[in-house]
């Protein structure tokens, strides 16, 4: 948090968002030095040995300063990479990786990347895109590059069915993470601002209607973080409820995040949606993560499925 606070504070992300979302090189060589992205890389193959719930609290933390640096997809691709050629490289920050669910669809920083983790069917694809990185394109999230990344570059395959699964679940856990950090940080903001701002001679936050709205927010963050780091514990864990795990905490976060950005706005009032408040940076952010890696639909429909082979098989869902 104290890192993010002195590289990523509202100003450095201005001026990322002003150079197009380009990333920030001061915050990704702190990030880098920190050892940030080899944390749940195994020691052995030249990370940090911790794991997907230490993963997580760095997330969080993304989320709630909108930072403008590509970890979450160097994570997640890690995760995928770890011990190949070339992953050493990416633990040192020296290549960048994102990820991609499937090809045809829009990806955060894929335009700055240097390789691409692709779930593809069945196949776990590794694309080297030094050579033939996608154009940027303009988005609504304006803190990072975004770009459409087409099928027709050479690629590796690194893994069947099981890795797909795998990287879909440590990405959704990924995901949530950074939502629950901007659905916390646009709660703060909106409990200070409810404190300060004055109408009709008294705070907006003693009008029961503030007050009521400011709770429901509360509710569904604290939903959120259980979701998150049930989910993260298990994909740690290798847990067998890891996919269901992770598929609930994405189709509550992707709900939730939405819901709490939209009450923020309104109890912002119409400086919320400002381009001067930053309270619309974190609303822009949390639609993509939303729908990065599976729509809350998405994810029921996948859980439905996991639910039903338990069920058929004679298994608890408790």
């Amino acid at each position: 948090r104290d890192l993010l606070a002195s590289r990523s504070s509202p100003e450095v992300v201005r001026k990322a968002v002003d150079a197009g979302g380009q990333a920030d090189d001061a915050l990704w060589a702190a990030m880098v030095d920190q050892g940030w992205c080899g944390i749940a890389v195994p020691e052995e193959d030249g990370g940090v040995g911790l794991g997907w719930v230490e993963a997580a609290v760095l997330l969080e933390q993304v989320g709630a300063s909108v930072a403008p640096a590509p970890i979450l997809g160097q994570l997640v691709a890690l995760d995928a990479l770890a011990g190949s050629d070339g992953a050493a490289e990416l633990i040192d920050g020296t290549r960048v990786a994102t990820v991609a669910d499937g090809f045809d669809r829009v990806v955060p920083f894929v335009p700055s990347a240097d390789v691409v983790v692709v779930c593809d069917g069945e196949r776990l694809l590794s694309i080297d895109l030094r050579d033939a990185r996608p154009a940027p394109e303009p988005a609504m999230d304006v803190t990072r590059t975004v770009g459409w990344l087409r099928a027709g570059a050479p690629a590796t395959e690194i893994g069947g069915a099981a890795e797909i699964e795998r990287t879909r679940d440590v990405a959704a856990v990924a995901y949530s993470a950074e939502m629950l950090g901007i659905a916390q940080r646009v709660l703060d903001l909106s409990v200070e601002y409810a404190k300060d701002r004055v109408q009709f001679g008294r705070p907006i936050g003693s009008f029961q209607a503030v007050k009521h709205r400011c709770a429901d927010m509360l509710v569904d963050v604290e939903g959120m973080r259980s979701a998150v780091y049930w989910a993260a514990w298990c994909v740690a864990n290798r847990h067998e409820d890891a996919s269901v795990a992770a598929s609930t905490a994405k189709c509550w976060c992707s709900d939730a995040v939405t819901r709490v950005t939209s009450s923020a706005l309104q109890v912002h009032g119409g400086i919320g949606f400002t381009w001067e408040h930053d309270v619309h940076l974190y609303l822009k952010r949390a639609h993509l993560d939303s729908i990065s890696f599976g729509t809350a639909s998405d994810h029921r429909a996948r859980l439905a499925g996991l639910l039903r082979t338990k069920v058929e098989a004679g298994e608890s869902v408790i």
